[in-house]
């Protein structure tokens, strides 16, 4: 099983060897594309990217002369016609220089990748969405060769999707803060940082009202207060707790290392770390957990059972609270429970008005 780690600094590629990476990805914004688009959105990330287009030959070279992969991030979820042609430009070169592969999510640009024939992988970023049978076979189709899959599906799932489509790479979430809630859909609501920014990371205010019209008992008032706690310290557990370390340095945060050998066993090859605008110390720390965990796993064996690996890797951080709630997870399976039994379901008669 492979770890994919993020940089964002030519110089972050030798430590994160030596943690234990296997591939890495990374973006770049080419002077020429802010200069005819004025926009950053080559990747989604206004920040956290290589500093220039020759960067990406270094790095290439690094992480080749380590034995190492490395990807390049395309994947805003949509681009206009002029911006393909930049990134196909792009595409171009970075296959020139012996890139391994492109994480992209705009079907068109994945389509028009792969009619291109260039000799590296096309991995569909988590960012498309593709949760079912259905949807890789669409993108298996267009020329996805592997497809990073979105946070918070079930070990169930990924294992259906694997056992279904076996010529496709199967990429997870393993560790570290993301959108809470699912990006790849998330177009109206994510919105510019000067209309309010996302709605998930501000603390809007609204009023609860009953859809009859009728006044709020005080047993409904309780338990709408009630919820909105727990949605807030889920946010926590969700933004990293805090991002807070632990004394090691390991991070806090979403996690899905327990899951280890079950996305073993399902057939996923690859596990990837998120955090691209993390600093040097966090990105190290982050691996060296996955690959420890990795290390464990194959020295007792993916089919020994959970708890041992249960044990293991909630004692790498001490923090058997903040496992057992349930709320890091990102295959709460593991633990005994499923995704649904982490989510306090209203009534459905109520509903949350933005003042």
């Amino acid at each position: 099983m492979k770890i994919v780690a993020p940089i964002s600094e030519l110089k972050e590629i030798t430590p994160l060897v030596s943690s234990g990476a296997d591939e890495f990805y990374c973006s770049v914004v080419p002077t020429k594309w802010m200069e005819r688009f004025g926009t950053s959105a080559v990747s989604r990330r206004a920040f956290s990217n290589l500093s220039q287009a020759s960067d990406l030959e270094i790095a290439i070279k690094a992480t080749h002369d380590l034995g190492k992969h490395l990807s390049l991030v395309m994947n805003a979820q949509h681009y206009t016609v002029e911006q393909l042609e930049c990134l196909l430009s792009l595409a171009e070169n970075f296959a020139e220089l012996g890139g391994d592969a492109v994480i992209v999510a705009d079907p068109v640009l994945l389509d028009l990748i792969a009619r291109e024939g260039f000799q590296f992988g096309i991995h569909l970023s988590s960012i498309a969405s593709c949760r079912n049978v259905q949807t890789a076979m669409f993108y298996q189709e267009l020329g996805a060769t592997r497809i990073i899959l979105p946070r918070d599906m079930t070990l169930k799932e990924i294992a259906r999707l694997r056992k279904d489509i076996p010529e496709v790479e199967f990429e997870a979430f393993i560790l570290n803060d993301g959108c809470v809630f699912e990006e790849g859909v998330c177009h109206s609501i994510h919105l510019p940082r000067q209309l309010g920014g996302a709605i998930c990371m501000d603390s809007y205010r609204y009023d609860y009202q009953r859809v009859d019209g009728s006044a709020l008992t005080e047993n409904e008032v309780k338990s709408l207060s009630h919820n909105d706690e727990r949605y807030q310290l889920w946010l926590w557990y969700r933004f990293g707790c805090g991002f807070s370390v632990t004394e090691e340095g390991y991070p806090y945060g979403p996690c899905g290392i327990c899951a280890i050998p079950a996305l073993q066993s399902s057939g996923v090859e690859s596990v990837k770390i998120a955090g691209r605008d993390a600093p040097l110390q966090r990105k190290q720390k982050s691996v060296q957990l996955v690959r420890r965990s990795i290390d464990k796993m194959e020295q007792i064996g993916p089919n020994s059972g959970s708890g041992q690996m249960l044990e293991f890797a909630q004692g790498l951080r001490k923090s058997q609270n903040h496992c057992s709630s349930g709320y890091m997870c990102y295959y709460p399976e593991v633990l005994g429970r499923s995704s649904r039994d982490m989510q306090e379901r209203g009534s459905g008669r109520i509903i949350a008005r933005a003042r």
